[in-house]
């Protein structure tokens, strides 16, 4: 059964404590923050204060998305408003091994996730250490975007890389996720399914989270 891990990001931002409730009520194992800062992405979402909130509201596993510059300056502060996954850009690491190494040695798991652009070439090297593989499957900054269908092979090929070296790294996939398209991906090799506007957009969310951890 994959992990559900909805995207606050297409919730009401005026009823943030409603949604987290539904969360709690639901069969999703983990709740998904987009964090962006208007220079790594062209949107600005929100910060530390909201996710120090939420964290009160919830005894869900945070995975929090970092789509900013400079990572690493902000890593001990995510930490200790409870974050218990810390997924930062390849793109936006210029020392990817070090930002992963901070990550895991305050205690929290490390996520590395790719542009739609980066091949997998680019963290060949780290991938024992990484504990969560988020693949964007739309280019990052905005939700509601489509599912881009070239990326059902990269995340074959990142499977069967994981696979044949023996890691325990999971993949995650962000963006677009749909009930429509969901058993296709995970038939790639998905283990975490990032849902946003599928499920907050849905008439019954937690019936919509409940049909997805059950594919």
């Amino acid at each position: 059964m994959p992990i559900i891990a909805p995207s606050l990001l297409a919730a009401d931002f005026l009823e943030i404590g409603k949604a987290c409730e539904m969360i709690n009520q639901s069969e999703a194992a983990w709740l998904h923050l987009d964090v962006m800062d208007g220079r790594f992405v062209p949107n600005i979402s929100f910060g530390t204060p909201v996710i120090a909130a939420i964290r009160k509201a919830t005894d869900k596993i945070l995975d929090v998305h970092l789509m900013i510059e400079e990572p690493e300056k902000y890593t001990p502060l995510f930490n200790e408003i409870g974050a218990n996954i810390l997924t930062v850009h390849a793109e936006a690491c210029s020392h990817l091994h070090r930002n992963i190494q901070q990550i895991k040695s305050l205690g929290m798991k490390a996520g590395v996730a790719l542009n739609p652009h980066t091949p997998l070439s680019s963290i060949e090297e780290v991938l024992q250490d990484i504990d969560v593989v988020c693949i964007m499957t739309v280019n990052p900054g905005f939700g509601g975007q489509k599912f881009i269908p070239s990326m059902l092979s990269k995340i074959e090929r990142l499977k069967k890389m994981i696979l044949t070296n023996g890691y325990n790294t999971q993949i995650e996939i962000d963006g677009g996720v749909t009930l429509e398209n969901a058993p296709e991906i995970l038939n790639a090799g998905a283990d975490i399914l990032v849902a946003g506007n599928t499920v907050f957009g849905a008439k019954d969310p937690i019936k919509t989270i409940e049909l997805l951890s059950k594919m």
